[in-house]
């Protein structure tokens, strides 16, 4: 067994340790992390200095009248811009692409370019191509905002969509090309991108970069959310529009002031909608946004090192291996691992709080995995060593103590000292019977004769040890043990004594010399399989069995039927009478053995 159990536990180690290179089970892994993001993003309130100014669905509508249908005139822009950079926001953010003038309508750009001419803290998006382009690195870089690096390569071809309504001058761009993980949800955003030695900056970087916040040093970033999908603090374009137009305006004169101000698309026609832990439709500009918001407050998810879910698993597989070892009961170990798990996962849940996402669905497949095939290996070897119980005690035990047997998982192999009842009955006149019949028919008749007084064992609780010639020895208090085992094999005796009657009854009158002699001691002997490797039975052994066989032969002597030893008669209590049959001289004993012969009341 406990090789079976080291390979098991190396093998899914190994397997566990391979999903590493055939991720099979990140799938599973993100969306429980996922739904710990979600509830935990929930219990906390969105930051209250980022304000998305929303193209919904009810801007399209309205916006009609006045701008036609999408995508509006550049020129209804100006009006946004010029009311909130009035209440002197710390930053305006589009997440609009601004890549095409427009043909049909350029006094409207002319507008809105002159508008952003008069303000520094306007952004806007561009998006990364993967195509070559013509565009060296060093020309564009002034005006992408490229960061050059100590090995940057000036000849770098950089391909990408620029806000080309503007000059280049006023661009202050960043990409905002959404980056998802292999199952398509976007959990990260990307900082920046490394080309020729150059970086390219996100818009969130390039936003954070020019008003003075910490940016991290790794190329992206996990979201850290805040509050639910679409809970961040938000203000319907058009309402925002039509305050603007007004001479007396409704909407709090400071409603924007010190705040970053992202203006994106939620309606879902314009497209902008991504999958992300809290949302499968979420607005793009929400994970700007919040992006935003985590560069701000230096916020953001990490995951765990690989490391730790590998020494969860490890740890996890070991104690499970522990416990197969040492044969606790597999309900014992699987409630045990269940406890565990309910544990790792709180764990994990609680990590997810404290920006930490630690995997530990890997480690506890691991580990269950390992619990099914360790106890199914226990099982089999269980039912193995009941079918060897079996095997050896179907033949000499009774059904009952068979069945106690294979639910106890079989006997011990090694001898123990146990106090035990034996029996041993030999028969008498067995030659003058079988002197006239055939050879088959006594054959038969012993058959029979056996078979009569075996069930008597058997319905006394006792077990069958051996068949030596014509002669029967039954055992009680072992295998199992029995508080009662003399006066049960007293009761047996008795009832052999009238089973041969009706057995002599069914032969007739030759049978009048048949008889048999019973002799009954208890006492300490040493019971366990004994007999060599290709055959081994089940006996005692020791001095309490060689009295008991000698008191059966004492039977001629005393010319009784059933003789029993004061030890055992003395163990019987009041369950029966005893006559005493005189005391006699046994070989291999100094002092007589005192003998009795049982009665029933």
């Amino acid at each position: 067994m406990n090789r079976t159990l080291a390979v098991l536990a190396l093998a899914v180690l190994a397997a566990f340790a391979l999903t590493r290179y055939f991720p099979v089970l990140d799938g599973l892994e993100n969306a429980l992390l996922d739904g710990f993001v979600r509830h935990q993003a929930a219990k906390l309130a969105p930051d209250p200095g980022i304000v998305i100014v929303d193209i919904d669905e009810k801007s399209l509508e309205k916006m009609q009248d006045d701008a036609g249908r999408w995508p509006w005139p550049r020129d209804v822009y100006v009006n946004l811009i010029e009311g909130l950079a009035a209440q002197k926001p710390r930053a305006i953010v589009f997440d609009i692409l601004f890549s095409e003038p427009d043909r049909f309508r350029p006094e409207g750009d002319a507008e809105f370019v002159k508008s952003v001419a008069k303000h520094d803290n306007i952004f806007f998006p561009m998006v990364r191509l993967d195509s070559r382009s013509d565009a060296r690195a060093a020309d564009v870089a002034p005006l992408l905002g490229l960061v050059r690096g100590p090995k940057a390569d000036p000849d770098t071809r950089i391909a990408v969509i620029p806000p080309l309504v503007l000059p280049p001058k006023l661009w202050r761009t960043g990409t905002i090309n959404f980056q998802a993980d292999a199952d398509g949800v976007g959990r990260r955003y990307e900082l920046r991108h490394h080309l020729g030695g150059w970086d390219m900056l996100s818009l969130p970087a390039r936003v954070a970069l020019d008003l003075g916040y910490a940016l991290p040093h790794a190329d992206d970033m996990v979201l850290a959310w805040r509050g639910r999908a679409d809970a961040l603090p938000r203000v319907s374009f058009v309402d925002l529009y039509q305050d603007f137009d007004r001479s007396k305006r409704t909407r709090p004169a400071d409603e924007f002031t010190g705040k970053l101000v992202v203006v994106g698309a939620r309606a879902s026609g314009l497209g902008d909608l991504r999958v992300t832990p809290l949302s499968p439709v979420q607005p793009g500009a929400e994970m700007l946004a919040t992006a935003l918001e985590n560069l701000k407050n230096g916020r953001s998810m990490r995951y765990a090192g690989p490391a730790w879910p590998a020494a969860i698993g490890i740890a996890l597989v070991f104690l499970l291996y522990v416990g197969f070892q040492r044969r606790l009961d597999a309900r014992v170990i699987g409630g045990s691992l269940a406890v565990l798990s309910a544990v790792l996962l709180l764990a994990a849940y609680f990590a997810v709080g404290e920006l930490v996402l630690l995997p530990v669905l890997g480690p506890l497949v691991a580990a269950w995995t390992f619990y099914v095939a360790a106890a199914l290996s226990e099982y089999l070897r269980e039912r193995e060593q009941r079918r060897e119980a079996v095997a050896q005690f179907s033949r000499f035990v009774n059904p009952e103590v068979v069945k106690q047997l294979v639910e106890r998982g079989g006997i011990e192999g090694a001898g123990q000292t146990r106090q035990v009842t034996l029996l041993f009955s030999d028969i008498r006149g067995f030659t003058t019977l079988s002197e006239s019949r055939r050879p088959e028919e006594v054959v038969t008749l012993l058959n029979r004769y056996f078979s009569m007084q075996v069930d008597v064992v058997f319905r006394h609780r006792g077990s069958l040890d051996k068949f030596i010639g014509d002669c029967i020895m039954a055992i009680w208090g072992a295998p199992l043990d029995d508080r009662d085992h003399a006066r049960h094999a007293v009761a047996c005796a008795l009832d052999m004594a009238d089973t041969l009657a009706a057995f002599k009854r069914e032969l007739g009158a030759e049978t009048k010399d048949f008889d048999v002699g019973i002799g009954v001691h208890s006492g300490p002997a040493v019971v366990g399989l004994i007999g060599s490797d290709k055959r081994r039975e089940y006996t005692a052994i020791g001095d309490t069995v060689n009295l008991a066989s000698r008191v059966e032969g004492l039977t001629k002597d005393a010319k009784r039927r059933i003789l029993v030893s004061r030890d055992t008669m003395e163990l019987c209590g009041d369950a029966f009478d005893f006559e005493p049959a005189g005391s006699y001289k046994v070989k291999g004993r100094a002092q007589e053995v005192e003998l009795f012969e049982p009665k029933r009341k």
